[in-house]
């Protein structure tokens, strides 16, 4: 499909575009099935709460309408969202007023092997660490360098994932995904207060998670609880949930609990 800015087919983009110029903007990667967006009010949930904090004057209503429209002509695929601050002069100050840029593409349905949903992944232990800052913690903002450097670590096919660490050496996620331990029957995850990105999978598996009783705590994990997990589990709003067997020389098995929200993933993503 063609690419549009601001609802209109296009294949350029301004070269004072402030998201090309500083990582000034916001994105979201989103699954569509039948035309339709998957978790559509969590991706724009977490895209309002992102324009809020970076000041960004996005016209909503009109990326509702332009997503819609756009899946429903994808059909099945992955849409990606950018929104950016749109263009300035020279310099880091910014026009408050100034509309956001919204940009759309879309690209066929993502292909991974089966095996990771089945089997289950190893994750590289990375040693590229994500930086600590409260006041971008959260976001999904275009500035993904330090996700580039972990991910041109290996470049081997025993390794799906890799595992970032934060500058103190707290488990925090995947290079593209958010990470779960099962521990006595409970869920827990990395708290993303300083760093990290809050994906929608991992909010909706939460929520799926206290809806079912089972006890979730959102907190700081060291390598040592990572290693005596019962259970491992990564995801994202794409794939869903891959089963973790193997970090460096710790395994896992493929345990109940990650089958059942695994199921749940699967069944929100083909819903």
């Amino acid at each position: 499909m063609d690419t549009w800015v601001d609802g209109q087919p296009a294949d350029a983009l301004s070269l004072k575009d402030r998201g090309l110029a500083y990582g000034d903007g916001l994105f979201e990667t989103i699954a569509v099935r039948d035309g339709f967006p998957i978790l559509l009010d969590r991706h724009l949930m977490r895209l309002a709460r992102g324009c809020q904090r970076l000041a960004l004057n996005l016209d909503h209503e009109a990326v509702v309408e332009e997503l819609m429209t756009y899946a429903a002509e994808l059909e099945e695929g992955v849409l990606k969202l950018i929104v950016t601050r749109g263009d300035s002069l020279r310099g880091y100050a910014f026009d408050p007023s100034a509309q956001a840029r919204r940009i759309l593409s879309g690209n066929p349905p993502a292909a991974y092997p089966v095996a990771h949903r089945v089997q289950g992944i190893r994750l590289f232990p990375c040693t590229t660490r994500l930086s600590i800052q409260p006041l971008l913690a959260g976001l999904k903002h275009l500035n993904r360098l330090e996700q580039v450097m972990a991910r041109a670590e290996w470049q081997d096919s025993d390794h799906a994932e890799g595992l970032m660490l934060d500058q103190q050496g707290r488990v925090i996620e995947g290079v593209f995904s958010n990470l779960f331990l099962v521990r006595d029957g409970g869920l827990i995850t990395a708290d993303l207060t300083r760093c990290g990105v809050e994906g929608v999978m991992r909010a909706e598996l939460l929520f799926q998670a206290e809806s079912l009783g089972i006890p979730t705590h959102v907190t700081d994990i060291t390598l040592e609880q990572l290693q005596q997990a019962d259970e491992v589990f990564v995801c994202n709003s794409v794939y869903g949930v891959w089963p973790v067997h193997a970090y460096a020389a710790t395994r896992w098995p493929v345990g109940p609990l990650t089958r059942k929200l695994q199921t749940i993933a699967h069944a929100l993503l083909d819903a």
